[in-house]
């Protein structure tokens, strides 16, 4: 499977974890040049943005490490725009969802809540 196709079957694998877990839907894949968000969920009263980072191995260490701090400014970047374009009140929150599915194995699904917080400067 290619690295678009295994991105694309992880998205879709954690929007539906996230709604067994009783996460609403508000958008996937959002994007705004040149910003993207995997997921826009609602949990209770926060409106969260979730970074999806699925692997087919974690020999290289686990997905979460590639949510960088130039990643993440970018994700609050966006949210920040999401948030203003729709008139959002909710309490922003950033999740990240590491998969790792390996062949003749089961699918491990860590979810990250809080991964990270924006810096106010």
């Amino acid at each position: 499977m290619n690295h678009t196709a295994l991105g694309k079957k992880g998205e879709a694998q954690a929007l539906e974890f996230l709604k067994k877990k009783g996460y609403k839907e508000v958008a996937m894949n959002w994007r705004i040049d040149p910003y993207e968000i995997d997921l826009i969920m609602i949990d209770k009263d926060d409106l969260v943005f979730v970074e999806v980072k699925t692997r087919s191995t974690d020999a290289f260490g686990n997905p979460l490490d590639a949510v960088n701090p130039r990643k993440r400014q970018k994700l609050i970047r966006a949210a920040h725009l999401f948030i203003v374009l729709h008139n959002h009140s909710l309490e922003p929150r950033f999740d990240v969802i590491s998969i790792v599915e390996q062949e003749n194995a089961s699918t491990k699904i860590f979810h990250f809540e809080e991964a990270f917080y924006p810096l106010v400067r």
